[in-house]
C-alpha cells in the first residue's frame, strides 16, 4: 500500500539560485524568458509548472488547481541566476550570438542579461572537439578543478543571499564515454579525479561538486555525467536529487508520442528513419563523430524501450532505426527534423507516416530548464534524494534505478509526474479506472 499521508515539505522561503552550466542558446533563452515573464512582457508557454493544472479526486469533484497553486514552488521573482561558460560573453552578448530571440525580446531586458557574466568554466576540448574557449579554469588535477567549482557554488550562494541552489547542465554534448571501473564506486571515482583519468569528463566534475555542496543537479545533455553507480549512490547517501539525461525537445519528443500509438494499437513497425539539420552551437558540436555518438545513443534507445521487441517479436523484432544529425549553419537554432516511418497493420499490409517538424530547439528546451530547476528544488525540500524518476517526462534518456527499465512513453511519464505531486501532497492517485461512476452489479 502507498502511504497517502502528506509528505513533509520544507517551506519555500527566500531566494533560489539557479546555476546554469553553459550560457549558450538554451540558457540565454531561458533567462530572457523568465525575466520577460517577471516584467509581464511574455507568457511561460511550455512550462507545466506555470501553465498546467492537476486534477484531484473524482471527475465530478471539479477540482483542478493550477500546479503552481497545488504544490509549494519557488516564484519566478525569487529566482537568482548564475552560469559557467568557456566563452566570456555575458548573457546579453551570448543571446545575440545565439540568434534565437528577436531584438524586441532582448533589448528591453538588456541590463538584466548584461548582469549575468559567466564564471570561468571547467572545460577540456578533448571532450567537446568543436569548441574553444578562453574563460577556462586551470588546475593541476581534475580534483583541483572540482574544488574550484565548489568554491564558486559557495561564493555565489553567499554573494546573492540565496537560501537554496540548483544546478542545470545546459552546455554542449561531450564525447561518448562508456561506463567503466572509475565510475563504479565513489572511492574509485575520486581517485580517478586525483589522477586526472580521461574517464572523468568535465560534466562529472560539476555533478560531483554539486553533490558535495548538497545542490540538486539536472543533466540536460546525453553525457554520462550522473548516470553512474558512483554518483547515483553518492546522491542517495547525501540525499540530494539528481535527474537526466538529455532534454526531450524535438524529434525524440515526437517519437515518444507516436511509438506508444503503434504499441497501443498493436501495429507493427519495420523502419524509422530520422534526420535533422540545425546550425547552432549544438549542431556544430554534434558535427564531431565522438559527440554525435553520445547523442545517437540517447536517441536510438527510445523505440526499443517503448516497443519492447523481445515481448512483441512479430511486431517490433526487426526494426531498422537510423538517426542522422547534420550541421547546417544557415538554419541556426531553427532545427528541422524529417521522419519516415514504415509500419504495417492487418495481414501485414504496409503503411507510412512522414513527419516534417520545424521546431525552435531552444524555445522548446527553455521551459524544461525552468520546470527542472523548480521541481528539483521541490524534491530537495521534500527530502527525496537520489534519482528523480518522476522527472523522466523531461528527458530523452531518463534515469532509473539500477534494476529498473526507464519509462519513455511521454503519457506514462506525464501521469507519473502528476501522481508524484499528488502523493507529495497526500492526495489520491488518479488511475482513470472510472468504475465508481457506473452501477455495475
Amino acid at each position: 500500500m502507498i502511504d497517502t499521508s502528506r509528505r513533509e515539505i520544507a517551506p519555500v522561503e527566500g531566494r533560489l539560485g539557479v546555476l546554469l552550466v553553459g550560457l549558450g542558446a538554451v540558457a540565454t533563452t531561458y533567462l530572457a524568458g523568465v525575466e520577460s515573464v517577471r516584467r509581464g512582457l511574455g507568457k511561460p508557454i511550455g512550462s507545466l509548472i506555470e501553465m498546467g493544472t492537476i486534477r484531484l479526486g473524482k471527475r465530478t469533484d471539479e477540482r483542478a488547481p493550477a500546479i503552481r497553486d497545488f504544490v509549494p514552488l519557488t516564484k519566478p521573482e525569487d529566482l537568482v541566476f548564475g552560469a559557467w561558460d568557456p566563452i566570456p560573453d555575458d548573457a546579453y552578448q551570448s543571446a545575440k550570438v545565439a540568434g534565437v530571440l528577436a531584438a524586441e525580446h532582448i533589448e528591453p531586458i538588456a541590463e538584466f542579461l548584461q548582469s549575468i557574466k559567466p564564471m570561468p568554466a571547467v572545460f577540456d576540448q578533448e571532450y567537446v572537439k568543436r569548441l574553444t574557449g578562453t574563460n577556462v579554469k586551470s588546475g593541476e588535477t581534475k580534483w583541483a578543478l572540482a574544488e574550484q567549482l565548489r568554491e564558486d557554488i559557495r561564493e555565489f550562494k553567499s554573494r546573492n543571499g540565496c537560501d537554496r541552489l540548483v544546478i542545470v547542465w545546459c552546455a554542449s554534448t561531450e564525447v561518448f564515454i562508456k561506463q567503466g571501473p572509475a565510475h563504479e564506486s565513489l572511492a574509485a571515482f575520486e581517485q580517478a579525479m586525483r589522477d586526472s583519468d580521461p574517464a572523468i569528463a568535465p560534466s562529472m566534475l560539476y555533478a560531483w561538486a554539486a553533490l558535495q555542496e548538497g545542490v540538486p543537479f539536472a543533466n540536460g545533455a546525453p553525457n554520462l555525467t550522473v548516470d553512474t553507480p558512483a554518483l547515483q549512490q553518492f546522491a542517495s547517501d547525501r540525499s540530494v536529487p539528481i535527474c537526466g539525461k538529455d532534454f526531450k525537445t524535438g524529434q525524440t519528443m515526437v517519437k515518444t508520442v507516436l511509438s506508444p500509438m503503434f504499441k497501443a494499437r498493436m501495429l507493427g513497425l519495420s523502419g524509422w528513419y530520422s534526420t535533422n539539420i540545425l546550425g547552432n552551437r549544438d549542431g556544430e558540436v554534434l558535427d564531431d563523430p565522438a559527440s554525435f555518438k553520445t547523442k545517437e545513443e540517447s536517441k536510438l534507445g527510445v523505440l526499443e524501450h517503448i516497443l519492447q521487441p523481445s515481448v512483441y517479436p512479430d511486431l517490433y523484432g526487426d526494426i531498422y532505426h537510423k538517426v542522422r544529425i547534420n550541421y547546417y549553419p544557415p538554419r541556426g537554432d531553427n532545427k528541422e527534423g524529417w521522419d519516415n516511418i514504415d509500419f504495417f497493420g492487418w495481414l501485414g499490409y504496409p503503411m507510412q507516416i512522414k513527419v516534417n517538424f520545424l521546431c525552435r530547439d531552444s524555445i522548446l528546451a527553455a521551459p524544461l530548464v525552468h520546470d527542472l530547476a523548480l521541481f528539483s528544488d521541490l524534491a530537495q525540500r521534500a527530502k527525496l534524494g537520489g534519482i528523480q524518476e518522476w522527472l523522466s517526462f523531461y528527458f530523452k534518456s531518463p534515469m532509473a534505478g539500477r534494476s529498473l527499465t526507464p519509462e519513455h512513453d511521454l503519457f506514462i511519464q506525464h501521469t507519473k509526474l502528476k501522481n508524484t505531486l499528488r502523493w507529495l501532497m497526500g492526495e489520491e492517485q488518479i488511475t482513470h479506472l472510472g468504475v465508481e461512476y457506473y452501477d455495475y452489479e
